[in-house]
């Protein structure tokens, strides 16, 4: 039986590598997991190899926990599927991405065909050069400490939102409110003002008359 050496390397860290033996006849998931057994990752997040050219183009993937979506697309699956079945090459590459939702992206390379040691248990480390980055796992504040951004309280309070229209229109009807209320004022101030006039030019033009009647009598 024929054991592979896969050289595995941080894209972005090129000092920091692994080599694994693993057997030809174990899964991609095996391998997944040997991988991150020698990172110290959780290997239980959604992550995908591909089959890749000597410019790591990604080709076909084989996937660990994929989205439904994948699924629905007929995705192959990590779980059950052999290396040698995607081997055609003595210098095979695969581009590897570990959790799509804070990923590491590696170069996965076969670099050699060794023959199967007797009693040796596959697969192994066969080379660790440097410390593998730090994780960033994201956290989340558990429900109910007071913790959640404001702008998540806001779409889970959607149900309850107003639009600030509405507080504009009700300022706007009171400004109306207020205006034909003045308007009416000024307007019954006029008209008792007009009709003060018309009784004061009356009475004006009455004792005119009878004034310039006894000056003219007097004359």
């Amino acid at each position: 039986m024929a054991i592979y050496r896969f050289r595995v390397s941080f894209e972005d860290y090129d000092d920091v590598i692994r080599e694994i033996d693993i057997k030809s006849t174990q899964t991609f998931e095996d391998l997944h997991h040997a991988i991150h057994k020698s990172t110290g990752y959780n290997p239980e997040h959604s992550s995908s190899f591909y089959v890749s050219n000597d410019q790591w183009i990604k080709g076909d993937e084989i996937a660990y926990l994929p989205t439904q979506r994948k699924l629905d697309r007929g995705v192959t699956q990590m779980t059950g599927t052999k290396l040698n079945r995607f081997i055609d090459d003595p210098h095979q590459k695969f581009y590897y991405t570990y959790n799509f939702d804070r990923p590491f992206d590696f170069h996965v390379e076969l670099v050699k065909i060794l023959d199967l040691e007797p009693g040796k248990e596959y697969p192994s480390l066969a080379k660790s050069v440097g410390e593998a980055p730090k994780a960033i796992i994201p956290t989340i504040a558990p429900a109910g400490t007071g913790e959640e951004p404001d702008d998540l309280d806001f779409l889970l309070n959607d149900d309850d939102f107003e639009p600030e229209e509405t507080d504009d229109l009700a300022v706007e009807d009171e400004d109306l409110g207020v205006g034909m209320s003045h308007h009416t004022e000024e307007s019954e101030d006029e008209e008792e003002k007009d009709e003060f006039m018309d009784e004061f030019s009356d009475n004006e033009g009455f004792e005119s008359d009878d004034y310039g009647n006894n000056n003219k009598d007097d004359y």
